[in-house]
């Protein structure tokens, strides 16, 4: 979806929303407007969407009023985004093409304003690539919303936020592709064909290299299919001197569980649980395309776990690339193994200063914190209250849980260094305590377990149905806030 800033004189579009503050209904309305907006019970609360046809001189035309809420109310950006994604919402399939926000009277800045056109923009966003008979009803029509009368520097200020969407929306893309179509090396080509002339740097790792580094626990998993695995690096050099901040995400193209395969009902979520990787491809490319001055790393590392004649057995003992061994006690407890090596790389290949990995780590985290939240693990309180900061600001809402010794112990194993699960309680615990195994001294760590907010059963203020794009915006936030300060 488009968004265009009219200029004076153009003509206006056939359907024209205008957002209303609570309780504060537009003195200039026709009196027929207001007697069926009072009617239908619209009082401008945020997300509420009233529509009405007016006649003009040649023909009617149509006019929305969207709800924004009380006009002083807290949450106030989100409120603003929820109001234009209800736009998107309900216009999305209505056979209008042109969606027009008259922002005229609503006195919003110019910062407000772009929230409305982010919250359109990221509502309206449809993955139908693989549907192939949608009616036209059924078919998304709406392909562009023009900003009228928006505040001085609004178009300004959208430059920035179409940089995110863009990596929202790429995020959500790969999340959403089916496995048969994302796996690692189609993961890799996709994003050399998306990163291409933006200045990132592509650094690709193949089977070949990772099996002379050494990464025994990551090609322990991928060893159960035929699809080879892959680590992906991505620089952005934004600004040079201090050391970089490494985001790292776990890309399971697809997970059965390999050995310790997975119950079949539901299995077909699987395609992602390569979640983290998504969003650690979605902020590189919003960081490059808003030209962030900062210099940010994403790692990723690809593999797909199946249960091959060749896949690795509960038992079996690899050595990572840190040179410590894992006694594998589940193989369907792949993704630290994935990451465990990734962050030894990043660490060797790149001495960050600070490191945040994002993965679909743990169902336990899910039992915990349901859908709203994600999970994280600090071993740096400041780091932590940061990325808090940043989840509060962005509405990729974080919830600290615990590390200490009292649970690392749960992870020993008698025959190697340690093992890659604990006892049943304490899943999302543990599995922090063993990647925090694989972070050298002095570097700044947090892991984000988003297994519960990357995917959505049912549409949101923001998003449709399925992908969420979670992460993207936590961490662009936390890059505005701090690395940017």
């Amino acid at each position: 979806m488009t968004i265009v800033f009219a200029s004076s004189g153009d003509p206006r579009p056939r359907l024209v929303a205008r957002l209303v503050a609570e309780g504060n209904l537009p003195t200039d309305l026709a009196e027929p407007v207001r007697e069926a907006a009072a009617a239908s019970r619209f009082s401008g609360k945020t997300g509420q969407v009233f529509e009405a046809f007016v006649a003009g001189e040649a023909s009617l035309s149509r006019l929305a009023l969207a709800g924004i809420g009380k006009a002083n109310g807290a949450d106030r950006l989100a409120a603003l985004e929820r109001a234009g994604g209800a736009l998107a919402a309900k216009y999305l399939t209505s056979g209008e093409t042109v969606l027009g926000i008259d922002f005229a009277g609503s006195a919003l800045t110019a910062t407000e304003a772009v929230a409305v056109l982010l919250g359109a923009r990221l509502r309206g966003w449809r993955h139908d690539v693989y549907k192939t008979r949608l009616t036209d009803e059924q078919k998304v029509s709406l392909t562009s919303i023009v900003a009228i009368a928006a505040p001085e520097g609004a178009d300004t200020a959208w430059a920035t936020e179409a940089a995110l969407a863009e990596g929202i929306e790429f995020t959500r893309e790969l999340v959403t592709e089916p496995a048969n179509v994302i796996y690692p090396e189609s993961f890799v080509e996709r994003c050399r064909a998306r990163f291409a002339g933006t200045g990132v740097d592509v650094v690709v790792l193949d089977k070949a290299a990772l099996e002379e580094l050494g990464m025994g626990a990551l090609l322990g998993v991928a060893q159960g299919s035929v699809r080879e695995a892959r680590v992906l690096a991505l620089r952005w050099k934004g600004r040079a001197g201090a050391r970089p901040t490494a985001f790292v995400g776990k890309g399971v193209t697809f997970d059965t569980g390999g050995i310790s395969i997975k119950p079949a009902g539901g299995m077909e979520d699987m395609k992602w649980d390569m979640g983290g990787a998504g969003a650690v491809a979605g902020t590189l490319l919003a960081l490059a395309l808003r030209k962030a001055e900062a210099d940010v790393i994403g790692v990723v590392g690809l593999v797909e776990n199946m249960p091959d004649g060749n896949a690795q057995r509960p038992g079996d003992v690899v050595t990572s690339l840190s040179g410590q061994t894992i006694e594998v006690i589940n193989t369907d407890a792949e993704g630290r193994l994935v990451l465990c090596d990734v962050l030894t790389w990043v660490q060797r290949t790149y001495a960050p200063a600070t490191i945040v990995d994002l993965a679909t780590l743990t169902g336990a985290i899910m039992v915990s914190l349901g859908h709203e939240y994600a999970g994280i693990f600090a071993n740096d309180d400041l780091l932590a209250s940061q990325l808090d900061a940043a989840g509060k600001a962005s509405g990729d809402k974080l919830w600290r849980f615990p590390l200490s010794p009292a649970y690392d112990k749960l992870i020993d194993s008698p025959i190697a260094d340690m093992k890659n699960v604990g006892p049943r309680f304490g899943g999302s615990i543990t599995a922090a305590q063993f990647l925090q195994r694989f972070i050298g001294e002095g570097i700044a760590w947090a892991h984000l377990d988003i297994a519960g907010t990357v995917w959505a059963d049912k549409p949101g203020a923001t998003h449709d149905k399925g992908a969420t794009g979670f992460g993207v915006r936590l961490l662009d936030r936390y890059v505005r806030d701090v690395l940017e300060s």
